[in-house]
C-alpha cells in the first residue's frame, strides 16, 4: 500500500491537475452503481483529457502494479464500474467528436461523449446513429463499446459490436493501438477492435471510436398492440416483418405488471390501451419514404387484427403520442427501481424460442413463491428479454434478491435448455462472473489466455467478466 500510493504521488506530480482527484464528493458520484447495489472505494479518480495522458496513467500504473478500473457514464448494470480499492480511471473530459464523414456515413469521437450527444451530431448531419437505450442521457461511447450495449433497435441494426468500424485503445502498458479509418473492408489479419468490444475494460481503456452512420428515415410510426402472450409476441413479430418487408425497426414487449408499474410510478406516463392487457407490445416502423411509414403500419396492424395475431392496437397520431408509448417502455427500469429490488436476469434466447422459454421461466418463478411478480420484458425482435422477479408488494430489498438466487440459478438453466445466453446487453461484471466461468469454462479458459498475454500484470479491471 505504502508503494503504491507513492506511485500514485509521483503519477499526480507528473499530470495536469485537472486530470486527478481526490475530492471526496467528487469520487462519490463515482463509487455507486445506478442499481445502489454497489458502493465502491478508490484511492485516485484520474480524469484524463487525452489519449496521451491516458497512456501516461496506464504505463505508470502497469510498472507499479496498480489495478485500474476504467469507467464511462456509470450505469452499468452488472456491478463492472464500482472500484473496490482500484485506481478509477473517468473518461469524462474526453468528450470531442473528432470527425463526421458523411460520405463514409461515419462519425469519429472520443470515449466520453454521451451517446446523446453522438445521435444528436449525427442529426445535425442528415445521418442517423441507430444505438438508443433509456440511458442515453448519461451513458458514455468507450463504455457502450465496453459492454458491447444493445438498445431497442437492434433488430434493425444491430448491437454496438456491429456499430463500430474502428477503435482507438491504451493497451495496459501504455502503447497505443489505433485504427480509426472507417473501412467497411480491411482484410489484413485479426479484427482486433472487436476484442475490445465487450470486454468490459479488462484489456485496455478505449479513448475514441469510428462509428458507423445511417441513412436517416424518411418516415416513422410508432403503434402499441395486445397480444395474449409471448407466444403470440413472436407470431406477430413475424408478421409484421413479412408484411412491411421487413421494415420494423424495434418490436418491445411488456407485460400488464411493468405497464402498471411504468403508469403507478412515472409522472405523466399512461397506459396506451383503454382495456390494459395482459401482454403488449411498442412496434416501430421506418421508411425511406415520406408519409410510408404510417399507412403500412396500419394496413400490416389491420391484417394482424383480423388474423387475431393481436387483439387491440392504438397507432401514434403525433410525434408526441409516439415519443409517450417510448416513455412507457424505457421507464420500465425506472419504475421497477421505485418498486423496489428485484432478482434481475438480462437474458437472451433464439427468437423462435422466446414463447417456450418465457413460458417455463414464469411457471419456475411462481411456483417457487407465489408472492413474487414477474416484470418480463424487453426486445422480442432479438430474443432478449428482461426477465426480473420482485415482490408483489412494494419494497422488495437486497434479502429478497439474495433468496432469489436458488431461482435465477434456475432460470440460467433454462436459458441454456433453450440455447440462449445468461447475459444478452448488459454484460457479466461481477454479478455473472462465477456463472460464466462456470457455465463456459473453455471459452473462459481462451479470454484468460488472451487476456494474460496484453496484460501480463492482471491490472486491467482484474475482478470482472473473467476474473484473475
Amino acid at each position: 500500500m505504502p508503494g503504491m500510493m507513492t506511485a500514485l504521488d509521483t503519477l499526480k506530480q507528473k499530470l495536469n491537475p485537472k486530470a486527478w482527484s481526490v475530492d471526496p464528493v467528487e469520487i462519490a458520484g463515482h463509487a455507486r452503481d445506478w442499481r445502489g447495489r454497489h458502493q465502491g472505494v478508490t484511492p485516485l479518480l484520474l480524469k484524463p483529457g487525452s489519449t496521451a495522458e491516458v497512456a501516461q496513467i496506464l504505463k505508470a500504473c502497469n510498472a507499479a502494479r496498480i489495478s485500474v478500473l476504467p469507467q464511462g457514464g456509470n450505469t452499468g448494470l452488472v456491478g463492472g464500474s464500482t472500484p473496490q480499492g482500484e485506481v478509477l480511471i473517468s473518461l469524462k473530459r474526453m468528450t470531442t467528436i473528432r470527425q463526421v464523414d458523411t460520405a463514409n456515413e461515419s462519425l469519429t469521437c472520443e470515449a466520453g461523449a454521451v451517446l446523446e450527444q453522438v445521435q444528436g451530431v449525427a442529426a445535425d448531419a442528415g445521418k442517423l446513429f441507430p444505438l438508443s437505450l433509456g440511458a442515453q442521457g448519461s451513458a458514455m461511447i468507450g463504455g457502450l463499446i465496453s459492454t458491447n450495449a444493445g438498445g431497442v433497435h437492434v433488430l434493425r441494426y444491430g448491437m454496438t459490436r456491429d456499430l463500430v468500424l474502428g477503435l482507438e485503445v491504451v493497451l495496459p502498458d501504455g502503447r497505443i493501438l489505433s485504427d480509426l479509418s472507417g473501412l467497411r473492408k480491411d482484410n489484413t489479419g485479426y479484427d482486433l477492435k472487436q476484442l475490445f468490444i465487450g470486454a468490459e475494460g479488462t484489456l485496455g481503456v478505449v479513448t475514441a471510436a469510428t462509428l458507423k452512420l445511417f441513412p436517416r428515415p424518411a418516415s416513422t410510426a410508432v403503434a402499441v398492440a395486445a397480444v395474449a402472450g409471448p407466444r403470440d409476441a413472436v407470431d406477430l413479430l413475424g408478421f409484421m416483418k413479412d408484411r412491411t418487408g421487413g421494415a420494423v425497426a424495434a418490436f418491445e414487449l411488456m407485460p400488464k405488471s411493468a405497464i402498471d408499474l411504468a403508469v403507478s410510478h412515472l409522472p405523466g406516463v399512461r397506459a396506451p390501451l383503454a382495456d390494459a392487457p395482459a401482454w403488449a407490445v411498442l412496434i416501430e416502423i421506418t421508411s425511406a419514404e415520406a408519409d410510408r411509414a404510417a399507412p403500412m403500419l396500419e394496413d400490416a396492424l389491420g391484417q394482424a387484427l383480423e388474423k387475431e395475431l393481436a387483439s387491440d392496437a392504438v397507432i401514434a397520431q403525433s410525434e408526441a403520442q409516439a415519443q409517450s408509448f417510448w416513455a412507457l417502455r424505457e421507464g420500465i427500469p425506472e419504475a421497477e427501481k421505485a418498486h423496489g429490488k428485484a432478482a434481475k436476469h438480462d437474458v437472451s434466447v433464439p427468437v423462435s424460442r422466446m414463447g417456450g422459454f418465457m413460458e417455463d421461466a414464469i411457471a419456475l418463478a411462481e411456483a417457487a413463491d407465489p408472492d413474487v411478480m414477474v416484470i418480463a420484458f424487453g426486445h422480442v425482435g432479438d430474443g432478449n428479454v428482461h426477465f426480473n422477479v420482485a415482490r408483489r408488494a412494494p419494497g422488495s430489498d437486497e434479502a429478497f434478491v439474495e433468496r432469489m438466487a436458488p431461482v435465477t440459478r434456475a432460470i440460467y438453466d433454462l436459458v441454456d435448455a433453450h440455447g440462449g445466453s445468461i447475459s444478452a446487453e448488459h454484460g457479466v461484471g461481477i454479478l455473472k462472473q462465477a456463472e460464466l466461468v462456470e457455465r463456459k469454462p473453455t471459452e473462459v479458459a481462451v479470454m484468460r489466455a488472451i487476456k494474460h498475454a496484453l496484460d501480463p500484470n492482471g491490472i486491467m479491471n482484474p475482478r470482472v467478466l473473467i476474473g484473475s
